[in-house]
């Protein structure tokens, strides 16, 4: 399959979750990843409570699907010069150290550009390599934290909310990968390589950003709004069906107002002087939500959000991952066959977007610890392009 990076090699020294998902995505375009990793390995590998799952854990499944691993201590001379060799041959440096380890291994920026001139050198960490926040040590959950985010989920009043899964994580291997697929454009275009510092708290702000913006532009935080969406309206909040599910309504516009109006019989919405515009809506929250409780009480959820979505009103049953699972689309999850786990046949997400003609990408099993060791010293003693 001729995918985007086909051709491109990167050197991923990377462990845990966002360095790795970076790499995972670029792998899902088409890139070679060599997992450089510690003698005892990614410390994903053993992630979690459940000891069937030891040396391929989910959580490490989830961002080495068909990479190549290598194990090498890098304190030792042998094993440096291996991972010089691979660096050597490679497109892109990945790395999630904290700041100024790679440069005392002597696998800094500077060194590994004397020899690839145009690599693309990424550095992932909590707070940037540079500042004076650089040597703090940062996971997920600190970083909700430092950084607002844990702040906006809630109800003004409420303790701080952790979102429940890994985002910082996530949307900082997202960000790096989007700055390496920048600079491999730029190289591409004859402006040689970069040196690319993705710092977990700065990635964290930006995709914050229709929570920060209003802030940096008016200069008053947003009151934190529990279920209710960005537009502050109750037509765009919550609601218990029936059938004790929830069902989330996104109705901003003022013609989806309408619309909803119609389809529930409730045209007299449209006139009452509490409920005729956005504003009025905003003012009059309390008694909005309640006609809404009222008639969402009717019906069961599920009946809801086919009624509803026919209609053209955005609106959505609140679900588990395992029922949002069975909901995805045909290119949104790529099967795996792992061998050796408990259940062999697996799923992972994908990338989250499709291709017109390009098939679902199909990368292969993650790999055992040091399991492609002799391939690649193999492929070393090659000549160079090989």
């Amino acid at each position: 399959m001729n995918l985007p990076l086909s051709g491109i090699r990167i050197a991923d020294f990377s462990h845990v979750m966002a360095g790795p998902y970076a790499s995972h995505l670029l792998r899902l375009m088409g890139a070679e990843v060599i997992k450089i990793e510690p003698v005892k390995g990614d410390g994903f590998r053993n992630y979690g409570a459940d000891r069937r799952y030891d040396g391929l854990s989910p959580a490490f499944i989830a961002a080495n699907a068909g990479k190549k691993s290598i194990a090498l201590d890098l304190k030792d001379e042998a094993d440096l010069a291996i991972a010089r060799a691979i660096i050597a041959r490679s497109d892109v440096v990945l790395e999630n150290f904290r700041p100024g380890v790679m440069a005392r291994l002597g696998l800094g920026y500077d060194a590994v550009r004397e020899m690839v001139p145009d690599v693309i050198y990424c550095s992932v960490s909590g707070y940037g390599q540079t500042g004076q926040h650089r040597d703090w040590p940062a996971i997920d959950n600190i970083v909700q934290a430092t950084s607002g985010m844990m702040m906006l989920s809630g109800a003004e009043g409420d303790a701080p909310v952790r979102v429940g899964f890994p985002i910082v994580d996530t949307l900082t291997g997202q960000t790096a990968a989007m700055a390496i697929l920048g600079a491999l454009m730029q190289r591409e275009r004859g402006n040689g390589g970069s040196q690319i510092d993705v710092s977990m708290f700065d990635a964290s702000l930006a995709f914050m950003t229709s929570a920060l913006t209003p802030f940096l532009v008016t200069g008053q935080p947003m009151q934190r709004m529990g279920n209710t969406g960005y537009s502050g309206l109750p037509t765009a909040s919550m609601f218990n069906a029936s059938d004790g599910r929830e069902i989330s309504l996104g109705v901003v516009q003022p013609p989806q107002f309408a619309a909803l109006a119609r389809e529930l019989g409730r045209q007299d919405w449209l006139d009452d002087p509490r409920f005729a515009t956005p504003d009025a809506r905003r003012t009059n929250f309390d008694a909005m939500h309640a006609e809404l409780s009222a008639e969402f009480a009717r019906l069961p959820a599920a009946q809801w959000e086919r009624r509803l979505s026919d209609a053209g009103i955005p609106c959505g049953m609140v679900r588990r991952v395992d029922e949002a699972a069975a909901l995805a689309g045909p290119t949104a999850l790529v099967n795996l066959t792992v061998p050796g786990l408990p259940d062999e046949a697996v799923q992972i997400p994908g990338a989250g977007y499709s291709v017109a003609g390009q098939a679902n990408p199909a990368p292969g099993a993650p790999p055992r610890l040091d399991a492609d060791r002799a391939e690649i010293l193999r492929w070393l003693e090659q000549e160079p392009d090989a």
